[in-house]
């Protein structure tokens, strides 16, 4: 997405960058991860075809991506609120944060976040570039809370938990990807609830198709305050991404 073709936000622990030509060596080699192309539903390219990828996503205006650096040690927010481009490019790549807007800004944004190395999780990077990705995006973009969804590999626990505890509620069981769906704002329906109510199940792919156009119907979850909301104020946390 032009959008945040130069927009850098930067966290305490995890700086956002445009994806750039010169981020696809390295997510390149993230993705010929087994684990990594399961996790994120993807087939495998070689690195031409992830270099045209890198343009689309680049061009597309209904996807908007980041990838993750991870913020140097010795250059710690309250000293160095925003990083120069020099230092930027010698931080390291732990992931990426996508949005995709199928229907454009009004409609809902689907929310996906990667960490792509083992010894890269259950550091915080992903909580912070996710809370860092959602305040840019309702804040800056004026996307409605309500319109942002997760959709998640049923056994992706880690995954779950981290939406979860962002106010995301689990509303629905799509059967015919292996996945669950999150909508912030929502309290989770229990699981054995959900898989005994047709209304919550998506057994193929017309019938998520039909529910996608509005056609489902019915009460998915009971909504909570908006005060459940964690966002992180962004000002003097935007950067200009320099070439």
């Amino acid at each position: 997405m032009r959008l945040n073709e130069s927009t850098v936000i930067h966290g305490d622990r995890v700086i956002l960058v445009p994806y750039r030509t010169e981020h696809v060596p390295t997510y390149h080699q993230w993705m010929q991860s087994l684990e990594l192309l399961e996790l994120t539903a993807s087939e495998p390219l070689s690195l031409d075809e992830e270099f045209e990828m890198q343009r689309k996503w680049h061009l597309d205006e209904d996807k908007l991506t980041f990838i993750i650096l991870e913020r140097p040690m010795h250059l710690p927010t309250s000293c160095h609120p925003i990083l120069s481009p020099a230092e930027l490019r010698e931080s390291r790549m732990v992931g990426d944060v996508n949005m995709f807007l199928p229907n454009g800004l009004a409609e809902d944004g689907e929310c996906e976040i990667m960490i792509a190395s083992p010894q890269d999780r259950r550091k915080g990077f992903a909580r912070e570039a996710l809370l860092l990705f959602l305040s840019y995006a309702i804040k800056t973009l004026s996307i409605p809370p309500r319109n942002l969804i997760a959709r998640i590999g049923n056994t992706n626990s880690p995954s779950i938990r981290l939406f979860s505890q962002l106010g995301f509620g689990l509303v629905r069981i799509v059967k015919v990807w292996d996945e669950v769906e999150m909508r912030w704002g929502w309290t989770s329906l229990p699981t054995d609830h959900l898989e005994n109510d047709p209304q919550h199940v998506i057994e193929d792919k017309d019938q998520e198709k039909d529910d996608e156009e509005g056609q489902e119907g019915g009460e998915r979850g009971r909504q909570k305050d908006d005060s459940e909301w964690i966002g992180i104020d962004l000002s003097g946390r935007i950067g200009v991404w320099e070439v």
